[in-house]
């Protein structure tokens, strides 16, 4: 567990915290300032706090991006704790992802006041992220929103999104279909999880939501799931082979019940596996893969960069999910210390992004 105090809601150096503060307009010769979440360490320990500073202090890049929405993931919960040993040079910029207009170019492929998303590649971990009002990238980073998507829909979509659309490519590469049968997702009030839901229900999948939370069944259900299972009810007889249930399933629980998913497959089932909150061991036998020919495919998103530009033309047309306005929970920079630390205590569901004002 990580250490339960990592974030501080208040701004370093007293600086003011108010989101609804406009980015300094420097005077002649001064540099631009900006509000960010940044992430530090004294070498025995790490925290996150907001603060103030210079344009110039953002990691290099050719793409200065006025920030709009910044998505919020469990990994950037983490990044800002001792335990997590996410980040390796410090101070940095937390946040995975961006949804923003091009401020400044140095590359041709993008002019001012294009909206963009970036995401991955190192933002948040080896690069300043998306927790701030301003943004540097690399312009290779940088995609342009696609045609069928708002600012506001892309930031709701995010990288949770993103790894959701990726794990049904590969799914439905191996075969996944909505006639061969129920496809179970786990952990299911997860921001990956629930998004998945509203793709695959929204494709015509009969979705099956398994959850640790009695109290999201109906939640889950408006976003599409057919059945909810409460995991304190999962039937788990402990033989090598369970009932055959699932057709596919995307896990991002792992341990004990990603190992009863392998063991519940019907024959040929797929399983998409993106997560570990449950561990990282998985216990099992052979025998779900030889007799049943389970196949169990990792879903990583920089392993697949290559499908970048492809899935986000997916996500502005028949992956795009439902109900998105609904879903989606907006908060400030203000905010987002107290988000991070409900979401290392299993006190968040869904999806939450920041939005910057204008």
């Amino acid at each position: 567990m990580p250490d339960s105090r990592p974030i501080q809601a208040s701004p370093s150096a007293g600086h003011a915290a108010s989101q609804s503060a406009a980015t300094e307009t420097p005077a002649s010769g001064a540099q631009e300032t900006i509000r960010a979440f940044r992430v530090e360490s004294d070498g025995s320990r790490v925290w996150g706090a907001l603060t103030q500073l210079p344009l110039d202090a953002l990691s290099p890049g050719d793409l200065v991006i006025r920030s709009r929405y910044a998505g919020i993931n469990y990994k950037d919960a983490l990044a800002a704790t001792t335990a997590g040993k996410v980040i390796r040079k410090f101070p940095r910029i937390g946040g995975l992802e961006v949804v923003g207009e091009v401020l400044s170019s140095e590359d041709p492929r993008f002019a001012p006041g294009q909206t963009v998303i970036a995401h991955s590649m190192g933002m948040g971990v080896d690069h300043d992220g998306g927790f701030a009002q301003r943004v540097r990238v690399p312009a290779d980073w940088a995609l342009p929103l696609p045609e069928g998507l708002s600012a506001f829909e892309a930031g709701a979509i995010g990288v949770a999104g993103y790894s959701a659309a990726l794990a049904i490519e590969l799914l439905e590469r191996e075969g996944m279909s909505p006639a061969a049968g129920p496809v179970l997702i786990n952990g299911a009030t997860g921001s990956v999880a629930s998004l998945a839901i509203g793709m695959l229900a929204g494709k015509g999948y009969q979705v099956v939501a398994l959850t640790g939370k009695p109290d999201a069944a109906e939640r889950l259900r408006a976003r599409g799931a057919a059945r909810v299972i409460v995991a304190a009810d999962m039937e788990d007889t402990g033989r090598p082979l369970e009932k055959a249930q699932w057709a596919a399933a995307i896990d991002s629980v792992g341990g004990a019940q990603l190992s009863w998913l392998a063991r519940s497959m019907q024959n040929r089932g797929l399983i998409a596996s993106l997560g570990n909150a449950g561990g990282n061991e998985l216990a099992t036998s052979v025998l779900p893969f030889i007799l049943r020919g389970v196949r169990l495919i990792g879903v990583n998103v920089m392993v697949y960069i290559d499908l970048k530009r492809h899935l986000w033309s997916r996500l502005a047309s028949d992956l795009k999910p439902a109900g998105l306005q609904e879903h989606t929970r907006l908060i400030t920079l203000d905010e987002l210390p107290a988000r991070l630390q409900a979401m290392l205590e299993g006190r968040s569901e869904g999806r939450a992004v920041v939005e910057f004002s204008r």
